[in-house]
């Protein structure tokens, strides 16, 4: 029966696959229909398309690539994004997910969750507990492979994200699927204090940015999630126990980071030969801190808006 399922999930998928694919799923601990992840692309897009950012290019493509490696994985591979705005954290989220599924983003198993819309309100922390616990479970029946992707997460009423706790680290709790295989994605900007910090400092210490090592943030990123009440990880027994795989730091952008960012906006309109605008954008930006000037204060979200300008 497992093997009847399995050719049609791999060969079917179409409105026939989506028929059994439940059931496949559910007795099988598979639901490989869509799931086509291709390491070596993941890896070229992310240093293609994110600037700046070594750190987490290096640390998504090795934590990734170790996980799918490994058939039999003891726990969810749980990442978790820090840094200021327009810094690449969502793009590289997009980016993982148009990597891992034949239909990327718009794949059936790739699930985003945003504050504002899903959890508004700080009074109804027990009621969104209760319905995240669903929502997660039951994707979870239908696919051991989903992704699931927390936006904003400076913006999460605390609490709510502990109910996830049984579904991230290695529990012998079985939820009628493979749970351990699925992935986890947290966004936001508790932290940016920290990073822009250590960035500074070792500007001032003469190294150059790719010098900067992750296992400098890794503890300072988790005690301010933790300790921070703006924070959906205040005081959370996710953190306390230490079931974040890898904490992920976006360093802030210097203006040649933006620049690269117009540059690579004005080519997809088919204008890269527009330096003068690429330039243009780059002085208009606002950088922080004074004295030194050094970084984007909004990283390259103002870049489209500011090519439009100067256009």
């Amino acid at each position: 029966m497992l093997a009847v399922l399995s050719v049609l999930c791999l060969h079917l998928c179409s409105p026939v696959c989506g028929v059994f694919q439940k059931l496949y799923c559910s007795i099988s601990d598979n639901c490989e229909c869509d799931f086509k992840p291709n390491i070596r692309d993941l890896e070229w897009d992310l240093y293609k398309n994110v600037y700046g950012q070594h750190l987490a290019q290096d640390i998504v493509s090795e934590e990734v690539a170790r996980f799918l490696q490994n058939k039999s994985p003891e726990r969810p591979l749980v990442l978790s994004f820090h840094g200021s705005s327009g810094t690449g954290k969502t793009l590289v989220s997009s980016i993982l997910g148009n990597h891992l599924y034949g239909s990327a983003m718009s794949s059936p198993f790739v699930h985003t969750f945003v504050p504002a819309l899903h959890f508004p309100s700080p009074d109804r922390v027990q009621q969104y507990r209760e319905e995240l616990k669903r929502w997660v479970l039951g994707n979870l029946t239908q696919c051991a492979r989903s992704v699931f992707l927390f936006e904003e997460m400076e913006k999460m009423p605390p609490g709510v994200i502990d109910i996830l706790e049984p579904f991230l680290g290695p529990s012998h709790v079985v939820f009628r699927t493979n749970y351990r295989k699925a992935i986890y994605v947290f966004i936001g900007t508790t932290g940016e204090e920290v990073i822009l910090r250590e960035v500074l400092e070792s500007r001032q210490a003469g190294l150059d940015r790719e010098e900067i090592q992750w296992a400098d943030f890794q503890d300072a990123i988790a005690q301010a999630a933790y300790n921070s009440s703006a924070s959906g990880f205040f005081r959370s027994s996710v953190i306390s126990q230490k079931l974040v795989s890898r904490f992920v730091p976006f360093l802030p952008l210097s203006r040649r980071h933006v620049e690269r960012c117009a540059h690579s906006q004005l080519c997809q309109r088919g204008s890269c030969g527009r330096g003068d605008v690429v330039e243009s954008v780059g002085g208009d930006m606002t950088y922080d801190p004074v004295p030194g000037h050094y970084f984007s204060t909004t990283g390259c979200k103002a870049v489209p808006a500011k090519i439009n300008l100067f256009l």
